[in-house]
């Protein structure tokens, strides 16, 4: 019997690499339809969300792997062709420069382009406690800051791109992963396995070179392949939506106000549309659900424009620093603007999720990477979750095709420790960053209030730090 086995598994493996023939095809078929024979798959990517898509998307247009066999996971249904809505959804991404292109290398930019997306040329931030702001503008950098786009959106163009590819990638559908088989576990003869068997909802198995976690923030792939975690609950609720202005403007400038509960955003969307992305408590953010439509307007405009929460020692001190930092650094006061009157809320769009930080010890493993929120799940107030993400894709890309271009096994844990290493490096000060942001500016503590307003107050003062803190969050 054991033969036998061995004889199906060459064969598969055979009809795997060759040149498919009209017979090959046939036995082909029939033996990956044999769910007690392991169908051979170069790469397997579990979840086919926006990071999970855009990995499928750059394998699929890599002319290294058009050879290569790789399967998404989807366990969502498939939609079908996607229809733009004319009402905006309540679920929208700030796509940072770096992120475009990567879009761009598969064409997924161009997709959105042809639908809709709204550029960030101005960004404010400001402090509920005192009159403490910073400032990005176009002028700094000589191009877009970011890019409003609809999840659905971004998605969807991914998709459209990736079914536009050649057959290298093979999307199941209503599928996911149920159980694995580990690199040096023992199998039915009593060897040790060598490759990463998936099992598969739809009962196939799927033994694979290399399997890529993209499946959320509650990973199963990083679960049961018991990678060290850590998890903070921020006791935080996001309330979205998509808000109505009061009148048509150019409405490109991003606005955000840090309060003590958290920090209130809103995201430009179309000339008379912004996407409100608002971190509260949970009592507060369950009451935002449920209260009129008039009484969430009126609470959104008051988070902007009320100032109850003003340190008055703060405020002075602040007044005095910022003249001795006028005659040091002759820069021109910067003034604090406001943003738009919200008039209206789009029927059905106020919705709100748990805020937490997710962040994997390590991202890899033999025949194992996590991506996205699988490795790493980070507050929202800066906006920088999903192009962490997208930059995750962009790297791992670019290390597997140095390694299959050189011949070597692209799950061997030589070159999936680089792509580890490398985004270490740039995810791991950034997460720390943002986490140390929304505990300093989640208090009215006066002197932290202090600290933080002279701190915002300095750096707003100083364009080569801010243009380097923009350029950073474009990598």
């Amino acid at each position: 019997m054991a033969g036998v086995k061995a004889f199906f598994n060459v064969t598969n493996k055979y009809f795997h690499l060759s040149t498919h023939t009209k017979s090959s095809n046939i036995i082909y078929r029939y033996i990956s339809s044999t769910s007690s024979v392991p169908r051979d798959v170069d790469i397997v990517i579990s979840g086919g969300g926006m990071v999970g898509a855009a990995m499928a998307c750059a394998l699929a247009h890599n002319e290294i792997f058009e050879k290569k066999k790789i399967i998404l996971l989807e366990a969502a249904p498939e939609r079908g062709k996607y229809i733009l809505p004319e009402n905006y959804t309540n679920r929208t991404c700030a796509l940072s420069p770096a992120t475009v292109r990567l879009l761009e290398s598969f064409g997924a930019w161009d997709e959105i382009k042809e639908m809709r997306y709204q550029p960030v040329k101005r960004m404010q931030v400001w402090d509920a406690c005192s009159d403490a702001l910073i400032t990005f503008n176009n002028e700094d950098l000589n191009d877009d800051l970011a890019y409003i786009v609809e999840n659905d959106v971004i998605l969807a163009a991914i998709m459209n791109r990736l079914n536009a590819a050649g057959d290298n990638v093979e999307i199941h559908y209503s599928t996911s992963a149920t159980s694995y088989k580990f690199p040096g576990e023992i199998d039915d003869e009593g060897n040790k396995e060598s490759w990463l068997t998936v099992n598969v909802s739809n009962g196939q198995s799927l033994r694979t070179d290399l399997l890529i976690g993209a499946d959320g923030f509650r990973s199963s792939v990083r679960e049961k392949s018991n990678f060290h975690t850590m998890n903070f609950d921020y006791k935080q609720m996001a309330v979205v939506a998509t808000l109505h202005l009061s009148e048509s403007v150019e409405n490109t400038v991003a606005w955000q106000r840090f309060l003590k509960t958290g920090p209130i955003a809103l995201l430009p969307l179309s000339a008379n549309l912004s996407s409100l992305v608002w971190s509260t408590t949970p009592e507060n953010a369950r009451n935002l659900l449920i209260i009129p439509e008039d009484s969430f307007v009126d609470a959104v405009n008051d988070a902007f424009w009320n100032d109850n929460d003003k340190d008055p020692l703060t405020g002075r001190i602040l007044e005095s620093f910022s003249s001795i930092l006028q005659n040091l650094l002759p820069v021109g006061a910067v003034s604090k603007q406001l943003p738009p009157t919200v008039i209206g809320v789009e029927e059905k769009s106020r919705a709100a999720f748990p805020l937490s930080l997710t962040h994997s010890s390590n991202y890899v493993k033999p025949r194992i990477a996590l991506i996205g929120d699988a490795a790493h799940r980070i507050h929202p107030l800066a906006g920088q979750g999903v192009n962490l993400g997208f930059g995750d894709v962009s790297c791992l890309n670019e290390i597997l095709t140095k390694a299959v271009g050189l011949g070597s096994d692209p799950g061997s844990l030589k070159h999936l420790l680089e792509y580890e290493t490398k985004r270490q490096r740039h995810v791991i000060p950034v997460m720390a960053t943002i986490d140390g942001l929304q505990r300093l500016y989640t208090t009215n503590f006066s002197p932290l209030v202090l600290l933080r307003s002279l701190g915002l107050h300095t750096t707003n003062s100083l364009h080569f730090i801010k243009n380097r803190i923009i350029r950073q969050a474009s990598v």
